[in-house]
């Protein structure tokens, strides 16, 4: 019966977790835009990402936990960590493994981001949206549930959601790209440009 617990346990935490994951990638893409509401300022997504993301973390260490102490899959401490090393599924587990390391690299830095600088911390956290595809394939892989109906269902679901933002966030970003010129015009130019947006 204990062992049958920690098996819903351990896939439970990890289908949260890949739900969590969808969802502050998302949210990344609209801070990364700037998105923001008049009832729901840019600070208030940004925060509200960071916290989400740590929430996301937590179920990402339960489903660790979890399937270390699974009979079942056999994991080992050992290979929670080290890519390759499983027996149980090696493939499928690196790519949780890794997809991890990548998290915590961000999560490393952003901690340190102060000591670190602005750049090298954008470049660093640009690998969570890494993390992401990874965690996706380790889900469709590592479970021995990973094609039930729902489960498919619902990584569609994250997918749809994650490649909508890209191609709205593509598609924004485009927008803010083009109106730079204006912004940053230099101060010979704004004579003129006055000109062409009064007339």
């Amino acid at each position: 019966m204990s062992d049958q617990i920690l098996w819903f346990a351990s896939r439970g935490s990890g289908v949260v977790s890949l739900l969590l994951s969808t969802a502050v990638v998302c949210l990344g893409f609209l801070i990364v835009v700037r998105w923001s509401r008049p009832n729901w300022p840019r600070f208030l997504t940004a925060e509200f990402h960071r916290r989400l993301a740590l929430v996301s973390i937590a179920f990402v260490g339960l489903h660790i936990a979890t399937a270390i102490l699974d009979p079942f899959t056999s994991l080992g401490l050992v290979a929670a960590v080290v890519p390759l090393a499983s027996s149980y599924r090696p493939v499928a587990v690196a790519l949780g493994v890794i997809s991890v390391d990548l998290i915590l690299a961000v999560i490393v830095t952003s901690l340190l981001r102060e000591r670190l600088g602005h750049r090298v911390w954008r470049a660093v956290h640009w690998l969570a949206y890494g993390a992401w595809p990874m965690a996706v394939v380790h889900s469709l892989t590592a479970g021995s549930d990973a094609f039930a109906a729902w489960m498919l269902a619902l990584t569609g679901l994250c997918v749809v959601a994650v490649l909508g933002s890209l191609a709205w966030r593509t598609a924004v970003g485009g927008e803010i790209r083009s109106s730079l010129p204006t912004v940053v015009a230099t101060p010979s130019q704004l004579p003129g440009i006055a000109r062409r947006r009064i007339g």
